[in-house]
């Protein structure tokens, strides 16, 4: 069955992982990554620009589907080595999250819009991941 992710990541991280075709969750974490399976959809909410700088970016920037090859990891310096997984991305216009908030059901306080986004990476219902594509100028397939 098919299961439909947000990843939460700063645009310039997200641009990285659109370049690379990669996408990587929760800090370099293996867990999420290993609960996605291919064909998976994985759309990016970026709350802030620049990662380690608070300027509000909050859209959704990218939009892709997991692919077959297992999760990996991959030294990215000395002390790092974060964990992977290959997405096969679309060509998509970035989304405001604010003219959504009322309709994304996953976002259950509206008055708290933010706190789903604190897990990093979670599930979604199809209906809100539709929303969200259809937001993006994707269609996906039922």
């Amino acid at each position: 069955m098919t299961r439909y992710w947000i990843g939460v990541a700063s645009h310039n991280h997200v641009q990285r992982g659109l370049k690379e075709g990669i996408c990587q969750v929760c800090h370099g974490k293996p867990g999420p990554l290993k609960q996605m399976a291919a064909g998976d959809w994985l759309v990016y909410y970026s709350p802030t620009k620049e990662f380690g700088k608070a300027v509000p970016y909050r859209r959704f920037t990218a939009i892709g589907r997991v692919q077959a090859k297992a999760p990996y990891q991959f030294q990215m310096s000395a002390d790092f080595c974060p964990w992977r997984r290959d997405v096969e991305y679309f060509a998509a216009t970035e989304a405001a999250i604010e003219p959504l908030i009322e309709q994304l059901t996953f976002i259950r306080d509206k008055s708290k819009w933010g706190f789903p986004f604190r897990r990093g990476c979670f599930t979604i219902d199809r209906s809100d991941f539709q929303l969200i594509a259809t937001t993006m100028g994707i269609e996906i397939e039922a």
